[in-house]
């Protein structure tokens, strides 16, 4: 290969890589998690995941262009390119792992069953029963394991999984403990209800935590995002977000 033919090929490279650098940077959202993620009347997209979203945008030096996904899609529109990277609450697990990468996690909380106040029965007496969960989550593969007996309802989010269960069509739900604490045990349509027993300890399941997701191939994204959740932890910026919206820090252990 002649010198002029190599240096054009190094200049064209460095200008795709700048390119790339200065493009948007599509993020796949879901809108339908609160405290993580809601959508206000306006349209406007909110939360936890949407704050590390536009902080990951921001150190990037990327413009943040949120794309809203139902959350049974996410990973299908990941691999088709419709967005670049998912922020949705989206746990870190093996089985995950054989189709997409993550970066490090951004916050890690157990899964908690909830139901009526003094229902009347409890996690190892779940025979029968009608529990409401979010489709093609971790919440399902646990809930498929330890509560085989169960009658599982399947919903295409969380909200309308709450939304049964306050209306008296469930007679329990299982969900991250945090989002079910903040998106219903504290709202009015939570009134009455508790939850039934330990959090849940299901890792085969329910992975390391959350983190963000990405294609095999884009390693240089996956540890560029994962350097900067570590520098938010470490300068503060962490703390911040968290305590908007938590009284505990959810990163975990």
């Amino acid at each position: 290969m002649s010198i002029k033919k190599l240096l054009f090929m190094v200049v064209a490279f460095t200008l795709a890589s700048a390119a790339a650098q200065a493009a948007p940077l599509r993020v796949g959202v879901e809108g339908a998690y609160p405290p993580f993620s809601w959508k206000e009347p306006d349209g406007t997209l909110k939360g936890f995941d949407i704050d590390v979203a536009y902080e990951v945008c921001k150190r990037l030096q990327r413009e943040c262009v949120l794309v809203e996904q139902e959350w049974d899609g996410m990973i299908p529109a990941l691999l088709s390119r419709k967005f670049d990277t998912i922020i949705a609450s989206m746990s870190i697990t093996e089985e995950r792992k054989k189709k997409i990468d993550f970066t490090e996690k951004y916050y890690d909380t157990p899964p908690g069953i909830v139901a009526k106040k003094n229902a009347g029965f409890s996690q190892s007496n779940m025979a029968g029963k009608r529990l409401g969960v979010q489709r093609a989550t971790t919440h399902q593969c646990t809930a498929e394991k330890m509560f085989p007996g169960a009658e599982l309802v399947l919903y295409a989010s969380q909200e309308e999984v709450f939304q049964d269960l306050a209306s008296g069509r469930l007679d329990a739900q299982i969900s991250d403990s945090l989002q079910a604490s903040e998106g219903f045990l504290k709202q009015d349509m939570g009134k009455g209800f508790a939850f039934l027993g330990d959090m849940i300890s299901d890792p085969g399941c329910q992975g390391v935590g959350a983190g963000f997701a990405v294609r095999k191939k884009d390693t240089l994204l996956r540890d560029a995002m994962s350097a900067i959740i570590k520098g938010m932890r470490d300068d503060g910026t962490y703390k911040i977000l968290n305590d908007k919206y938590f009284e505990i820090d959810v990163y975990g252990k």
